[in-house]
Parts: structure tokens; sequence; C-alpha cells
């Protein structure tokens, strides 16, 4: 039985939110930080509490993606800070109903259906676009950023439904 592995890690585009409050919570840390140093002790417990907010802030800011491809299954991890991976989901190849890229005229049909949509990829419009939609199941629409490797060896299993155009 022959196995076809790839992997692909893909780095996402951190909103503006979580790195925006990431700074201010570090900053109120320092400050209650001083405080608590100076002899007010309530001031600690704001210090701790800002500073896990910052720590929460820090995971929701630097978020990873890796596709792992393996004999007719596509798995999500989502990595966070590079230092928590979290198994977001599994999909199997021939639950799949067409797999193309975002801008393709093969999508067309789909257009009208309305779908969970759940977004996987680098979340921003790149020059020439490498971003894939695939419609999973009849009522999801997962958008990724596979690598050519990995289209190319889904196409391999599934060649009617997988289009490079």
């Amino acid at each position: 039985m022959s196995e076809t592995y790839v992997e692909c890690l893909v780095k996402t585009e951190s909103p503006i939110l979580p790195r925006f409050l990431r700074i201010v919570l570090i900053m109120i840390t320092v400050v209650f930080g001083f405080l608590t140093l100076m002899g007010y002790a309530l001031a600690l417990i704001v210090a701790v509490l800002a500073g896990v907010g910052a720590y929460f802030a820090n995971l929701c800011a630097d978020i990873e993606y890796e596709y792992l491809y393996l004999d007719k299954e596509l798995s999500v991890d989502k990595i966070m800070a590079q230092t928590r991976r979290k198994k977001v989901a599994t999909f199997e190849i021939e639950r799949m109903e067409v797999l193309a890229p975002v801008k393709s005229y093969r999508l067309d049909n789909y257009k009208n259906r309305t779908c969970k949509v759940i977004d996987y990829s680098i979340r921003r419009e790149e020059k020439p676009d490498l971003r894939y939609v695939m419609y999973y199941d009849g009522n999801q629409k997962i958008v990724l950023s596979p690598s050519e490797e990995m289209v190319k060896a889904i196409r391999n299993v599934a060649p009617r439904k997988v289009f490079m155009d």
C-alpha cells in the first residue's frame, strides 16, 4: 500500500487587536508592579491579572497552522505562540466535494450555498493568491493555504475534485 506524507506550516497574519492588547497589558503589568514595590498591596492583584491577560493575548497574537496530509486524510493543527499545539480538524478526502484556488471559476457553482466558513489560511490576499477553498461534506467551506506539493498529493488521490487553475 502506497502512503503519501506531506507536511506544510503556514503562519497567519495576526490581527491588530491581540497585538495591541498584549502591549497595553504588559505596560499595565510593569506600572502596577512598580506600584507594588512602593507599598501598594492592591496593585499586586492588578499586576498579576494584567500579566495573565498579556500571556493569553500573546497566545492569540502569534498563530500558525500545520497541515498534515497522510494517506487520504488531511489534518489541521493550530500552533499558538510556538509553544502550544492543538488539533483543530481532520478531513477525509473522500468526503471533499471540491478543492480549488480562491478565485477559480470552478467554485461558481458553490457561491450561493450557505455553509459554515472556516479559515485556516494566511488570512491575507497575496499576489498571486495561493489560498485554496475546500467544500467539505456539503456544509463546510474551508479556506486553506497549502503548498503546491500538498495540492499535488491530494490531486493524485482525487483528480476530479482538485483543480489548480
